[in-house]
């Protein structure tokens, strides 16, 4: 009988061949010209599933993008693990600042680069080889079921009804996710909170067409100046946002708590070389820890309007457009937060132009236990592989469904992560270290063998 980690000394060249033939398909789930191609990543995952030593894997339709379903039950009596991962990506653009095309994978200096080579098909795929691991050595601790969705870079608008729907089929002990990063492969770390989100779309109009600013300019509101108007007040000198009653429901860490969060290894010099920054930027009074996981924050993700060709137009456009999300911390709840931004830009808008705010999707923020079964699981096996134990640490990003496994599913989840932050998700460049992908699968086994032994 092989152990775990021959057969993936075996076959770890053939795992990460399948990784690089996943990020060759351009799974946008936001654009609807790579629609077909996210169907066909979709039947690619159910493949891999099957070959993996899934008994069931299936491709469930939803109003948007599929969901790819698929599940090892050795037993009934023992523990179940839900793996939830996306298989979708975000959009390349801008394409001109990649190094290499973002769906012809390269290797280079032992990284991948690719879209969605972190997030979240190299993590996602992690999971599978892992579950090849147990199955084709005979050594499952635990049931698995492993839900892959193709609507998370889009607010996975189509999720909370299929867990409504599929309760029965989804009932499991714990939800296991890796699409967080860690501080460091020396310094190994467990995300145990994320920040929620929600977003809006503001719409600046003017005058009934694009005019010329030689004629008209100093005498009708530009709307992209206006709009800059708006979108720079929300912040005050000291980077307080200026939403009233945006800090209500926002609970300040105790000192205690402000000082183990700081104890993670930051080096605040190299974290300003790396980002090719002057200087950091944030909130008045908090660290850069503090700033990036446990502070809420409202960032301008885009803005456009008028004239974006070559060269000059002297025009004053009629239109100009911005969004705007917010990450929240807990008690911060989106829809309240959504609300409160558009009724205090309505109340700001100038006459001279009008203004509209659209709501956009959002999350709420959650918090992990660090002593249940689970975390302590995960804490066990992050200690096996890598000889350390982790550092939890509190995510700044946000994954909507965690909060929404809770509410519907009623199970708290683990956010397993191999990522690290400097991988560009979502950015030109994007990348996944081959020996974090190789420790990933090497770790999650152990999971599943640590939280199966907690919970006989």
């Amino acid at each position: 009988m092989q152990t775990w980690n021959e057969y993936q000394s075996e076959n770890k060249d053939r795992f990460l061949d399948e990784l690089l033939g996943l990020l060759r398909i351009p799974s946008v789930s936001a654009d609807s010209k790579y629609k077909g191609d996210v169907a066909n990543c979709a039947a690619a995952v159910k493949e891999h599933l099957l070959k993996a030593g899934c008994d069931t894997a299936e491709i469930c339709p939803t109003a948007g993008h599929p969901i790819v379903y698929g599940e090892k039950i050795i037993d009934p009596k023992l523990p179940t693990v839900l793996v939830y991962g996306h298989y979708d990506v975000q959009p390349a653009d801008p394409l001109n600042l990649w190094t290499s095309p973002p769906f012809e994978p390269v290797i280079v200096d032992g990284k991948i680069f690719a879209r969605g080579a972190c997030d979240d098909k190299g993590q996602m795929f992690m999971h599978i080889k892992a579950l090849e691991i147990m199955a084709k050595t005979n050594s499952m601790p635990c049931n698995v079921k492993i839900m892959i969705e193709g609507e998370e870079e889009i607010g996975s608008k189509n999720l909370g009804k299929f867990l409504e729907d599929n309760k029965e089929k989804l009932k499991a002990n714990v939800v296991l996710v890796s699409d967080t990063s860690m501080i460091s492969m020396e310094h190994p770390s467990i995300e145990s909170g994320l920040r929620g989100l929600t977003a809006v779309e503001i719409e600046v109009t003017g005058p009934n067409r694009d005019l010329h600013s030689g004629v008209y300019g100093g005498a009708v509101a530009n709307p992209l100046n206006m709009l800059c108007k708006l979108v720079a007040s929300l912040h005050d000198e000291n980077g307080h946002i200026t939403i009233p009653g945006f800090y209500d429901a926002v609970i300040d860490l105790t000192d205690e708590e402000r000082k183990n969060l700081n104890l993670a290894p930051f080096d605040l010099e190299e974290y300003k070389k790396e980002l090719n920054i002057k200087d950091v930027w944030g909130e008045k009074g908090y660290t850069t820890l503090e700033r990036t996981g446990v502070r809420p924050t409202l960032d301008l993700n885009g803005i456009w309007g008028g004239y974006q060709g070559e060269g000059s137009k002297t025009v004053l456009p009629s239109k100009a457009f911005a969004k705007i999300t917010m990450r929240l911390v807990p008690n911060q709840k989106p829809a309240e937060i959504s609300a409160l931004i558009v009724k205090h830009l309505n109340n700001i808008a100038p006459g001279c132009v009008d203004v509209k705010v659209i709501p956009g999707h959002g999350g709420d923020p959650v918090v992990t236990p660090t002593d249940s079964p689970a975390y302590l699981a995960a804490a066990k096996a992050i200690k096996t592989t890598f000889g350390k134990e982790p550092i939890p640490t509190r995510g700044g990003g946000s994954i909507p469904i965690v909060a929404l496994f809770e509410k519907t599913l009623g199970l708290k989840t683990v956010l397993l992560g191999f990522g690290l932050d400097n991988d560009n998700i979502h950015s030109p460049n994007e990348k996944y270290d081959v020996v974090n992908f190789y420790k990933g699968i090497e770790t999650i086994p152990y999971f599943h063998k640590y939280f199966a032994e907690s919970v006989k």
